[in-house]
């Protein structure tokens, strides 16, 4: 029996065999294509196992990567400090009504915001509002005068033509009791028609207005706000009372820009727990900013740190949220370095560590090569 299954069982062994070898595929006439060519590896821009970056010269030159070589040095501690434009005391002034009343415009009308005006130029009018009883007696009293004045007048004339007989000084006193009841009836009805203008108390523009034609205003209310933009300062609040006795320098962040700053003084009393410090700077940079209008200053202090000065633009974030800055190691390769750092002004900070003197730190286009995955 086993010889007469035997060579059924090597024939469905060799037919198994021949179904799994794999068989060449031919392409019809005309379709064939060749050899697939091996899968190109490329030269562009990639992020390395390591956690570096491969960067190509042509892909360095068309991003803008520019590198600094970092020195070590003494820089001047500083701290940032929240400022507010505010205008020169002498430079600058308030426009307040002295007395309640109805608003009038000037010779040249209500003045607008940002109009140029000059010291001495009369605004506005205040037409003072009295009460019906208060107007009643001022009339009452102007009546009064106006007969006294009369009065003294006829008497003056008599005591004239009686010269002759009546002494000097009678005549004298006659005259004064006239003249004195003449002021006083000019003083009442001043009051009665008078207006109290308002004038510009210096030379500059309107900063504000809160004043409109027929408008009713209390004493002490503010109208206008003059100021001279070339001569605006900076006002920081400083925490720290030790902070305003070792500044050694100030700087100011505007649109990316460094704008010197010049330390006025501080203040002796406190203000909201903070110590008032004021800086003046150039006219040119601080007229373009407006009064109220918040800034970041830097102040340099007398203390100085260890480290290398950096552009702020050079400080990026890794995913595990750390500071770094990206050091050209090699031609083409970049790598991360987690680093410490304390702010200088507004644009660099000085790295206490991470970085070592002769590193190539990225500039410009640091951004991008953070970008590169």
């Amino acid at each position: 029996m086993k010889r007469l299954y035997f060579p059924h069982f090597l024939a469905a062994l060799l037919a198994v065999a021949a179904l799994c070898t794999p068989l060449a595929a031919q392409a019809g006439e005309g379709h064939d294509h060749g050899d697939a060519p091996p899968a190109a590896e490329g030269n562009g821009p990639k992020r390395q196992p390591d956690g570096s970056v491969f960067l190509p010269k042509p892909a360095q030159r068309q991003l803008g990567v520019r590198t600094l070589v970092a020195a070590e040095g003494q820089h001047p501690k500083a701290f940032e400090l929240a400022g507010t434009v505010v205008m020169d005391p002498n430079a600058g002034g308030k426009v307040q009504a002295a007395l309640a009343g109805r608003l009038e415009a000037g010779p040249k009308g209500l003045p607008g915001v940002g109009q140029a005006v000059r010291r001495g130029e009369v605004l506005a009018y205040v037409v003072p509002t009295a009460g019906a009883i208060e107007r009643s007696n001022q009339v009452a009293q102007q009546a009064e005068l106006r007969a006294a004045r009369d009065l003294a007048a006829r008497r003056v004339a008599r005591l004239k033509e009686l010269a002759d007989t009546v002494p000097r000084k009678d005549i004298e006193a006659a005259e004064s009791e006239l003249q004195s009841f003449t002021q006083r009836l000019g003083a009442v009805g001043a009051g009665l028609s008078t207006r109290d203008a308002l004038v510009a108390p210096v030379s500059g523009v309107i900063a504000s207005a809160n004043a409109v034609a027929g408008q009713v205003v209390d004493a002490r209310e503010l109208l206008f706000e003059v100021v001279d933009p070339s001569r605006t300062r900076v006002e920081a609040l400083a925490y720290d009372t030790a902070q305003a006795h070792s500044v050694a320098g100030a700087t100011l962040a505007v649109g990316g820009q460094r704008v010197p700053l010049r330390f006025m003084g501080a203040a002796r009393s406190l203000r909201d727990q903070a110590l008032p410090m004021q800086f003046a700077g150039d006219s040119a940079v601080l007229g373009t900013l407006a009064l109220g209008q918040p800034v970041r200053v830097f102040v340099q202090s007398t203390d100085k740190v260890d480290g290398v000065q950096v552009p702020v633009a050079s400080l990026l974030r890794n995913p595990a949220n750390q500071t770094i800055v990206w050091v050209k190691e090699s031609p083409e390769r970049f790598a991360p370095r987690v680093v410490t750092f304390v702010p200088l002004d507004g644009t660099t900070v000085a790295v206490t560590s991470g970085l070592k003197a002769g590193d190539r730190v990225a500039t410009q286009g640091a951004t991008l090569i953070n970008q590169v995955r």
